[in-house]
């Protein structure tokens, strides 16, 4: 056998080698190398997590972990390691896998809340959708410092987030959702509000505060305007707002026990000392009772004007409330609703 005739053979062998083992690599790397079921899932890697802990979070994930750690180290994922909430489709190959978590496709997430009654509330609302947990988000709610740029109090605060639905990435710190919320909030506060709050002698903390009772006062949004045309007639008159909501609030407060259920205000709690019980003191509360939803905040900027100073809920249009002028017409209401109540059996 000749030289030449050898040498095409090793040539052969090569190509042969070469082409087996290219297999394998693109085999390795672009074979289907998912373990889950669904048509995708989401991965959640913490902020200054490491290669190592990355893949703890990986590796239930992947039908192959060698295989991904082969293609994650050729392609320097342990040394960039993004953090974020990321999304892995079924089938997804090993090239696709590290590209999507390399290259910080970190895919945001629709963020909503409203109705939540007390700060600690939302900052548990916001920690379970968030990497930022309920004592960060506290901490940067009641931050002294943050307050004070925002002219506001603890008791106030609330009246900083707005409902709504806003997309945030999952990795957003504490500081940083607060920030966001600030924005949002100036960018609620048009000049074309600030004059509607300004004519109904009020500031925007305020509205927020009389909002708040309108809110819990009644669920129908188209009931809303005429609710806030009567504690706003109160307001004008000099007249305690005598609102129930902030009676339970003030119970509940001074409880320090928001699981109360209360169904039925009793004359003892009218007597609840407390700022937030606007019964026993006039004017408004020092904070919002509730966050209020937008529908209830333009209720109070927008009031349905009428001579109404008392309401009760109705027993004929339920989830409506019954309006009086005088306080004879109020008690021949609230003698129909006190009949149907103990008739239900509400005894608190």
């Amino acid at each position: 056998m000749n030289f030449k005739k050898i040498f095409t053979y090793i040539s052969i062998i090569v190509v042969i080698v070469a082409s087996v083992y290219g297999y394998m690599i693109y085999k390795n790397i672009f074979s289907p190398n998912t373990n889950f079921d669904e048509k995708e899932v989401f991965v959640y890697i913490p902020t200054d997590a490491d290669y190592n802990e990355a893949l703890q979070i990986i590796t239930p994930y992947v039908k192959d972990i060698e295989l991904f750690k082969m293609t994650a180290t050729k392609k320097s994922y342990p040394s960039n390691v993004k953090p974020g909430r990321f999304l892995l489709k079924r089938d997804m190959n090993n090239n696709d896998l590290v590209n999507t978590l390399r290259q910080n496709q970190n895919v945001p997430l629709n963020l909503a809340f409203n109705n939540q009654e007390r700060l600690e509330d939302f900052a548990g609302r916001i920690g379970s959708q968030i990497e930022a947990d309920s004592t960060s988000l506290m901490q940067s709610f009641t931050d002294e410092t943050f307050l004070k740029e925002q002219n506001m109090t603890r008791e106030n605060v609330l009246s900083l987030f707005i409902p709504n639905s806003y997309e945030f990435f999952w990795n957003t710190s504490a500081d940083k959702f607060r920030e966001r919320m600030a924005k949002e909030y100036r960018k609620f506060w048009t000049p074309e509000r600030l004059e509607k709050a300004k004519a109904q002698n009020l500031t925007p903390l305020e509205v927020s505060a009389l909002a708040s009772i309108v809110h819990k006062e009644t669920v129908k949004s188209d009931e809303r305007p005429r609710v806030a045309g009567v504690y706003l007639n109160r307001l004008e008159r000099g007249i305690k707002l005598e609102a129930d909501p902030t009676v339970i609030y003030a119970v509940k407060k001074n409880a320090d026990d928001f699981t109360i259920e209360i169904k039925r205000v009793l004359y003892k709690d009218l007597e609840t000392d407390s700022p937030y019980n606007m019964y026993k003191y006039g004017g408004l509360p020092p904070g919002p009772i509730a966050m209020p939803d937008v529908t209830a905040l333009d209720a109070v900027l927008n009031p349905e004007k009428h001579n109404y100073i008392f309401f009760c809920a109705s027993v004929t249009n339920f989830g409506y409330h019954e309006f009086a002028v005088t306080a004879a017409q109020h008690e021949a209401n609230r003698q129909k609703y006190v009949a149907w109540i103990n008739k239900q059996g509400v005894k608190r």
